[in-house]
């Protein structure tokens, strides 16, 4: 295993590049943070407007979550590459199809985490803001959703590794993430596969178990904040 990281850990980090286009561990990691951050806004917004009190805000809201939640991610993919741009007549690029694929679904579960977050406070906080003169936005941004965030951390930091772990559905549509490059080189390897795989797997699980890591450490950080505030 270690000769076979030797010879081939620049072209699992970075792919082709600067021979081609960026590829590998490099293309997974960006791709993934682009998703997310691109996403979250979006899912702010759906996630409060899961909760509005206006039912015209609420139910188109909660009819695009559940027929999204209710495709596979990699139906919506393959629609993406290939029955979009036979509808259009415009063709995306691999990078592009995946990343707008990955914002809708993560947006989507974004909203949900940010919804259910907004339901788990007490409905005084919301009218507590409001007796205070706050209008309802001013209530939401400035009570309501700094506490929900903070409660639904965990799961926003899950959602990040679910995002790392979609990338490799990539794979379908040729795009040169990290686990296109790993069969790449099986395929120069061919008596490593074993090996090959094995990498693969680590390097998910670094990423992967890193992230649940941080996010355990940041959620204690936050908590000991919190406590002295309660007292």
């Amino acid at each position: 295993m270690i000769e076979l990281i030797q010879d081939y850990w620049l072209y699992f980090l970075i792919g082709q590049y600067p021979n081609g286009p960026l590829g590998g561990l490099t293309l997974t990691v960006l791709l993934s943070g682009a998703a997310l951050l691109l996403a979250m806004p979006l899912g702010l917004l759906l996630g409060v407007a899961r909760v509005s009190p206006w039912r015209a805000v609420r139910w188109p809201v909660a009819a695009l979550v559940q027929v999204v939640r209710a495709l596979p991610l990699l139906l919506v993919v393959f629609w993406a590459y290939f029955f979009l741009p036979a509808v259009t007549g415009v063709k995306t690029g691999q990078v592009t199809t995946m990343l707008m694929t990955l914002v809708l679904f993560d947006a989507v579960y974004l909203a949900e985490i940010v919804a259910a977050g907004i339901r788990s406070l007490p409905k005084g906080q919301m009218e507590s803001a409001r007796s205070l003169g706050l209008g309802y936005g001013a209530a939401l941004r400035l009570v309501v959703l700094p506490q929900a965030l903070r409660h639904v951390l965990p799961s926003l930091v899950s959602q990040l590794v679910a995002t790392i772990k979609a990338t490799s559905l990539g794979y379908i549509i040729g795009l040169s993430e990290v686990s296109f490059i790993a069969t790449q080189v099986n395929t120069l390897v061919f008596t490593k596969a074993v090996e090959v795989y094995l990498v693969l797997a680590l390097t998910y699980f670094v990423l992967c178990f890193g992230l649940s890591r941080l996010a355990f450490l940041l959620e204690r950080r936050l908590g000991s904040r919190a406590a002295p505030a309660l007292h």
